[in-house]
């Protein structure tokens, strides 16, 4: 299967896959509140902590691993790699788990609100099975396993929600909405690490002794880990800081949560809708860089570098217009919030530093930049962290964006400099030009066509109205300035009947005289 093809079947699961998410956010925001959300979300990025220290880094190193024993023709370091990964693996999480129950009373002090406690000791039930989990996923992705890899995702998400739905609309026993979401997510948990072990046996993987697998694999990922540890680290600071600077600031502590609840569980949700995308073109991506930067084929390299710039760029420009026109409606239309909607279109722009940090950190990463990466990510996170600090004050809610586009923009540009400087020279700034004149035309059409139709049409008849115009305004200006060939992508999965050349005029004619002549 070539590249296309696989990106295409992977982009459609993680379509789907988030499609789901999104849908299942919007039950959440509507069953839980505001309020509810912000609990749901400081519970989530505490217990992130723990499965990022467990597990983050070992799957993208294992992945890599097992391409470097494919390259040197050594099959049996796969196994003994894989054995390796989920022994550390199983070690930590169970030891981690241990751990957080025996100092349960003064590790739940660190809540100020003891409701994310509860939610928090639901989610740790699950940290050893759903680490494995992602270590027999990085196998499936070392061994270009994409449609194993992605369809085991979908399922684990449509469990969450399905089992989401039903406890919260079909189960009455006392039991908070808050803490019926949690125990959703640790079905699905339990559900993707079943799926996962009897698809691997099948499959063929076995376990061997791993001698001289831990401490290569350990030195590899915990570079990773440390920067994905700083970084859920962040969050769960953020959750902690945040609601207490917008109460210095003289909120209440109900309206506090509530204002993080709505950035963190209402307006991020929409602007990671690209990293579903940007995240199938690193899956496919990262075995293949791998491969290249270990075979020295660095003009090879620098080719799937720009592809993969390319795309991303391609794919968030393409969302920034939609949200900028019509972010105001979205957030009306699911979450029944205008708060929410008002911040979308006025943080639409973060959709391009947070899309190029995304990808260029998982390139950077696939090709042994781990160090280098973790330091963008503390520089990133430092400016971050001062204007959730400073800001409040002054933006609200907004100031957790503002500190999002920092963080994003500071990591996005140190990224980019190293890969130049990796890859020779980086190729897609004049393309990155062309399609912010496509984005800044497309959001000036949009809103201009905006304030006619709201005029004359209903609400939702305008926000389609819109939503069409600007798709139909960025496909024009992209094909007009050459920066995506429409015909040439379908051509990558469809094979359309090539036409016959019709022959010059007076050529049949000659053709059946000299037929004629023969006979």
């Amino acid at each position: 299967m070539n590249l296309y093809k696989t990106a295409a079947i992977v982009t459609i699961f993680a379509a789907f896959e988030h499609g789901l998410g999104f849908l299942y956010r919007i039950i959440l925001s509507r069953t839980l509140g505001p309020e509810g959300l912000g609990i749901y979300q400081v519970s989530l990025s505490v217990f992130a902590v723990f499965l990022t220290v467990v597990s983050s880094g070992l799957p993208i190193t294992l992945s890599r691993a097992i391409t470097a024993h494919r390259a040197h023709g050594y099959p049996e370091g796969e196994h003994r790699a894989t054995t390796a990964a989920i022994l550390i693996t199983a070690v930590c999480g169970t030891a981690i788990t241990l751990l957080l129950f025996i100092f349960r009373t003064p590790f739940t002090k660190i809540f100020s609100d003891p409701r994310c406690g509860d939610l928090f000791y639901i989610l740790i039930f699950g940290l050893t099975f759903t680490s494995v989990y992602a270590v027999i996923r990085g196998n499936f992705w070392g061994n270009k396993r994409f449609f194993a890899y992605s369809l085991i995702e979908l399922i684990e998400e449509i469990v969450m929600v399905v089992c989401g739905v039903l406890l919260f609309f079909f189960v009455d026993a006392g039991i908070a909405d808050v803490n019926k979401a949690a125990a959703a997510v640790l079905i699905s948990y339990l559900s993707s690490f079943s799926i996962a072990v009897f698809y691997f046996m099948k499959k063929g993987g076995r376990l061997a002794p791993p001698r001289g697998e831990i401490k290569p694999l350990l030195k590899s990922s915990l570079p990773v880990t440390a920067m994905r540890t700083s970084s859920s680290l962040v969050s769960s600071l953020i959750s902690v800081i945040f609601p207490m600077r917008l109460m210095a600031a003289g909120m209440s502590s109900a309206r506090a949560m509530s204002a993080y609840g709505v950035v963190g569980g209402m307006v991020m949700p929409i602007l990671t809708i690209p990293c579903s995308l940007i995240g199938s073109i690193a899956l496919v991506l990262v075995p293949e860089l791998s491969e290249c930067y270990y075979k020295g084929d660095r003009e090879k390299l620098a080719e799937l570098v720009k592809k993969a710039l390319n795309a991303t760029l391609l794919i968030a420009g393409a969302l920034i217009p939609f949200l900028a026109v019509c972010g105001e409606g979205v957030g009306v239309l699911l979450y029944s919030n205008a708060e929410s909607g008002i911040l979308i279109e006025k943080s639409a722009l973060i959709l391009i530093p947070m899309s190029v940090t995304m990808i260029s950190t998982s390139l950077l990463n696939s090709i042994g930049c781990e160090r280098q990466t973790l330091l963008f990510f503390l520089l990133g996170a430092a400016s971050m962290l001062l204007c959730v600090w400073v800001l409040p004050r002054y933006l609200s809610g907004g100031a957790l964006l503002v500190g999002q586009a920092a963080d994003y923009t500071v990591s996005a540009v140190c990224s980019l400099a190293l890969l130049a400087k990796k890859t020779g020279k980086l190729r897609s700034g004049k393309y990155f030009f062309s399609l912010m004149l496509v984005v800044i035309a497309a959001t000036i059409a949009g809103m201009g066509i905006r304030s006619v139709v709201m005029i004359y049409c209903d609400y939702l008849i305008a926000l389609a109205l819109c939503i069409l115009f600007i798709l139909a305004a960025e496909a024009l200006l992209l094909h007009l300035l050459h920066l995506f060939d429409f015909k040439a992508f379908l051509e990558k999965f469809i094979k359309f009947p090539k036409r016959k050349k019709k022959a010059p005029y007076g050529e049949a004619r000659r053709k059946r005289k000299r037929a004629a002549k023969a006979i």
